[in-house]
């Protein structure tokens, strides 16, 4: 099947004055996009892990006056949510497309996870070099893979909203953004390599 890019329109959603406006143009031009490509995803990755994967679209439910400053689909073990998982993510913000192996503040198990990717430090820091962490999901801010330090996964484990998310970001302007077929090769070539540390943060669970 043949999945759809993302287009300068769908950048610009994030510039809709307005949370119903904004909500509206999420709604009926990114989320079909995301199911799309997201269920291509979920079969990929339930096959490479030899389990059931489940497809979450962010809703921005609890919105009532400011409208959402980024969207994203995530998937998870879990069929009834994500956030206390650690997950997969596909989404936007107004500047760049995230491609995001994700462990946010609400992550069971959070410290024990975090002491795992300690021990597996050297591994992560052998990932290619175009991949970047970010400490928050709801900020734009990230790093090299080449600043990331030791520190910052100790302050991950210690922290109870310090977060760490990896793997790729991508300029509205790349061409395989646009590109469905080529974002989707790059999306699972981005999980492939993030698989390992995905089931480390299972295992500990």
């Amino acid at each position: 099947m043949g999945s759809t890019g993302f287009t300068k329109s769908d950048f610009d959603t994030f510039k809709i004055d307005g949370l119903d406006a904004r909500m509206e143009a999420i709604q009926t031009n990114i989320q079909p996009k995301f199911r799309e490509i997201g269920y291509e995803l979920v079969e990929f990755l339930s096959t490479r892990l030899g389990n059931e994967v489940y497809l979450h679209i962010a809703k921005h439910a609890r919105r009532t006056v400011n409208p959402p400053k980024d969207t994203w689909l995530a998937i998870s073990n879990n069929k009834r949510g994500y956030k206390k998982h650690p997950h997969f993510q596909v989404g936007l913000f107004d500047d760049h497309l995230f491609i995001w192996l994700a462990c946010i503040y609400e992550l069971d198990f959070k410290q024990a996870i975090a002491k795992e990717f300690l021990k597996s430090y050297t591994q992560i820091k052998k990932l290619p070099a175009d991949f970047v962490i970010s400490f928050d999901h709801m900020k734009k801010d990230a790093i090299s893979l080449g600043e990331l330090e030791k520190k910052h996964l100790d302050r991950f484990r210690d922290v109870k909203k310090a977060e760490f998310l990896i793997g790729r970001r991508l300029l509205p302007n790349n061409p395989i953004v646009s590109d469905g077929e080529a974002l989707v090769k790059l999306v699972k070539e981005t999980y492939e390599l993030l698989i390992p540390f995905y089931q480390k943060a299972l295992q500990v669970r």
